[in-house]
């Protein structure tokens, strides 16, 4: 009877409608939930098979949810460094525990980035998933697959240790007087009975005093510092040419073949126009030589190396000294600079646009720990959704691929950022009152159905 097809048509209206009421519900309750993504009922009609000519069947409407995965949320900025949002196509992978990972553990997806350092050290969201990435490799750099989730490791900021950089490269700028007069003691330098700058520097009652002497700092691989001068002595041999030596104070520093803590010495040259001129200073070996001192390991044969006491490892220093001038004015040090840093503890976290993530230490070191992965679906919107604003991979979403944030379509990083929620308040409102309306109408339907059938009752009475 098409009496009874119309009452169940409202009943099918009810159900859809209560079911959109619902999907709105859910969006105006978490309109402030990071990353989250609106969902929404949209209605179908049924249609029943029309047994009888004139007679129509009402079939009804059934409601088709459907969450909008891959719509963008709007990118704001955070005041936590360790707050990410993906701008563009991509998930972050993250996992129910930390440490120990294995192939059996569950990988879920989420855009949810207001990612923290726990009291373990590791970067976790306030759902408490910890974000995924691919560890650096011993050396540096990354092992990117694109396919295995295995290969990804929760990310850990804190159990790293300590950071040393020893010193390899020194910059030093500098100018040395050319008026500077000659020494009487530089006869003494160079007799049958010839004295160093070295030896003056451990007692100045021997040795040969320096016309001026530059200082610099050297970190060891321990984390050690050293003081090594470069010291300069007016020549007598040539209008442009000095004297030098490099060497450490104590000299008990390094072990050397000639003078105690004398790691270099040599000739320095300067062309007419002031410049240094490198290729005919002889400080570190031969005419030409490439300005470095190889320091081997404390412990070997060879010589200089650091004292076998302080237990350090090789290290080659190299000195650019091109901006060393000769000029008619007072010796003077500009500027010394070296890449060499003590020993530094964790004091902060960055994460770059590449997603990778490094450790600042208090030393000025910067130390990479991984590279954060970003899986990408050829449907986002066919994920199957879970608690804690994560989803599931599906075979509606297709094969997962894991990319490098900003490549091969992957969105990009935003640290000190999260994104909104893709939740419209208007809309949702706006929503919510043609849905109570349509609830009521459906409700209406099946009251005067009600209402027919009573009267096909009362027809025998």
């Amino acid at each position: 009877m098409s009496i009874n097809s119309a009452l169940l048509a409202g009943v099918s209206g009810l159900v859809a409608n209560s079911s959109a009421l619902a999907a709105i519900s859910d969006n105006i309750a978490n309109v402030n939930t990071v990353a989250y993504k609106r969902n929404q009922v949209s209605f179908s009609n049924l249609v029943t098979s029309q047994a009888v000519t004139g007679r129509y069947s009402a079939g009804g409407v059934q409601g088709v949810t459907r969450q909008y995965v891959s719509q963008q949320g709007l990118i704001q900025s955070a005041a936590s460094s360790t707050d990410l949002a993906i701008a563009g196509d991509g998930f972050f992978v993250v996992t129910d525990k930390g440490p120990g990972l294995t192939s059996a553990d569950a990988r879920s997806f989420t855009r949810a980035g207001a990612f923290g350092v726990d009291a373990d050290g590791f970067l976790v969201n306030s759902s408490k998933k910890y974000l995924q990435g691919w560890p650096v490799q011993q050396g540096g750099g990354f092992a990117i697959n694109p396919s295995d989730v295995n290969t990804l490791g929760s990310i850990n900021v804190k159990n790293l240790g300590a950071a040393v950089q020893a010193t390899g490269k020194i910059v030093i700028s500098a100018n040395v007087d050319q008026g500077q007069t000659i020494s009487p003691a530089e006869a003494l330098y160079l007799g049958t009975t010839a004295t160093s700058m070295a030896d003056y520097a451990k007692d100045p009652t021997t040795g040969t005093k320096p016309d001026f002497t530059i200082e610099t700092n050297v970190i060891d691989s321990l984390g050690g510092s050293h003081k090594m001068t470069y010291a300069f002595l007016k020549s007598a041999g040539a209008p442009n040419e000095w004297h030098a030596e490099i060497y450490t104070i104590p000299n008990t520093d390094v072990s050397t073949a000639g003078r105690p803590g004398q790691v270099a010495k040599g000739l320095v040259k300067f062309a007419p126009d002031g410049s240094i001129n490198l290729t005919t200073s002889t400080l570190f070996g031969a005419a030409g030589a490439a300005p470095t001192i190889p320091l081997a390991a404390s412990g070997t044969a060879t010589q200089p190396r650091w004292a076998d006491p302080l237990g350090i490892a090789a290290q080659t220093l190299t000195f650019d000294i091109s901006k060393v001038t000769q000029y008619a004015t007072a010796s003077t040090v500009n500027s010394v600079n070296s890449d060499g840093a003590s020993v530094g503890n964790v004091v902060g976290v960055q994460v770059g646009a590449d997603g990778v993530v490094s450790a600042l230490f208090d030393n000025s070191q910067i130390r990479q720990i991984a590279k954060i992965a970003i899986a990408t679906f050829p449907n986002g919107d066919g994920l199957k959704p879970g608690s804690g604003n994560v989803y599931q991979a599906s075979i509606a979403a297709g094969q997962m691929v894991l990319k490098e944030a900003g490549n091969g379509g992957a969105g990009k990083i935003s640290p000190s950022s999260l994104e909104a929620s893709t939740v419209d308040l208007s809309s949702e409102f706006t929503g919510l009152i043609s849905t109570q309306k349509a609830y009521s109408a459906s409700s209406k339907i099946i009251t005067t159905a009600d209402t027919m059938l009573s009267e096909l009752i009362n027809i025998i009475r």
